[in-house]
């Protein structure tokens, strides 16, 4: 695409623009030493800028009717890179950090440049050394696209000249083929089955969840217009050692949940497709109890295109009305449930990225209303504690040894 071409934007990003749905993401990075920022700028340039989607205007064409496209542009990085002068021996850091990161989701991007930008803190905090904030559209691309984006623009520590390795799926042993095809053929009527009932399942709940299923009311269930309100965006810490240790004793796949990124490589935009999950909020006399529901609804979903299908509907959606209806179909599920979460996978190793090594990586989108929710370092905190009561659980039951952390 030339500078003079124009590209029409997806229909995912043509949704991320609808009123009320305009979302971007706050990518959080962590590094272990300070930032030089001429670098960091020279990494962007010859990496990141290069992209189409980074390196190009979102042109509104008709917003009553939900029309945008992309139009290739030059990027000036000093319009992009924000690096404030700081005092690196400010009192508390960890604070300014959180509270820097919040105020950032009360502000819009400037639409006459590129849709993102990037913040450079110089201030060593209790996670790194120094700090980077991405905002970026959502437009621009998903979770899935963006992770993907970072890794291409990575390189290993030890070895500069090699890109980082994702993690495999791991691949399952089949052993339906070594049974008699009359078995064989029970199990693939059965599996069909299977998929079509929890398919029309869960696009009843779908619709059920647009126009009236809610939950109930909770004191972290936020209410109407939650998305005009200031968020707050904090973050605890796990071992993923421990992670590991309370997946082998339960016998499920952290992999499994990694398997869309095998299935959208090479492809960019936003692929986002709604799994509507149950969240049983009540005390349990057994904490492994909530593993064990919580794989029991994973089973059922992976037996499931419902999904595919609320993804192929919120499409068709938007090419028959306009992202405005589109828009209030998705938003209608967001306000009737109680979270929203996401995950992606990342690099197996310690890694370089834009000239400098990384701590961590940490992206979010909605953050914590401060409105419905005044202290979300304790909801922080009781997460954190509930994953400790799950782990000693397990511990407790004998499944595997204590010391067995991987």
């Amino acid at each position: 695409m030339s500078q003079e071409e124009e590209e029409p934007a997806s229909p995912g990003a043509r949704l991320m623009q609808a009123p009320g749905f305009n979302l971007c993401i706050l990518a959080v990075m962590g590094y272990l030493t300070p930032i030089d920022v001429n670098l960091f700028k020279n990494e962007l340039e010859r990496t990141l800028v290069k992209h189409p989607r980074f390196s190009s205007l979102l042109i509104v064409n008709n917003k009553k009717l939900g029309k945008y496209s992309w139009k290739r542009t030059k990027v000036d990085l000093e319009k992009h890179v924000i690096a404030p002068d700081l005092d690196p021996e400010m009192e508390n850091p960890d604070a300014f950090v959180e509270d820097y990161i919040s105020g950032l989701s009360k502000n819009q991007l400037d639409q006459s440049k590129p849709v993102w930008e990037v913040h450079v803190l110089n201030v060593k905090n209790s996670d790194a050394n120094s700090t980077i904030i991405f905002k970026i559209d959502h437009s621009i691309g998903d979770g899935v696209s963006l992770i993907s984006l970072v890794m291409a623009c990575a390189r290993k520590n030890p070895d500069p000249e090699s890109l980082p390795v994702i993690p495999p799926k791991k691949q399952k042993k089949n052993n339906v083929k070594n049974n008699g095809l009359m078995k064989r053929l029970f199990v693939l009527v059965w599996t069909m089955f299977l998929i079509i009932f929890n398919t029309l399942s869960d696009c009843i709940c779908f619709l059920a969840t647009i126009l009236f299923l809610k939950d109930t009311e909770t004191v972290i269930k936020a209410g109407k217009g939650v998305e005009l309100y200031p968020k707050k965006y904090v973050r605890r810490i796990i071992s993923l050692d421990e992670v590991k240790f309370v997946k082998n004793a339960m016998n499920v796949d952290l992999a499994e949940m990694m398997e869309k990124e095998k299935l959208l490589k090479g492809m960019w935009g936003n692929i986002v497709g709604i799994v509507i999950l149950p969240l049983t909020i009540v005390l349990q006399d057994d904490p492994l109890n909530y593993i064990r529901r919580a794989k029991a609804t994973m089973d059922r979903k992976k037996l499931s295109l419902g999904h595919s299908v609320a993804f192929g509907v919120m499409k068709l959606m938007l090419m028959l009305f306009g992202n405005k209806i589109a828009a209030g179909v998705s938003t209608g599920v967001f306000r009737n449930t109680t979270l929203t979460f996401s995950n992606v996978v990342g690099p197996k190793e310690e890694i370089n990225v834009f000239g400098h090594p990384l701590a961590y990586i940490a992206p979010s989108v909605f953050g914590a209303d401060e409105k419905f929710i005044p202290n979300p370092h304790q909801l922080g905190d009781d997460l954190v504690k509930s994953f400790e009561n799950i782990k000693e659980a397990v511990i407790k039951s004998g499944l595997v040894k204590g010391s067995e952390f991987c």
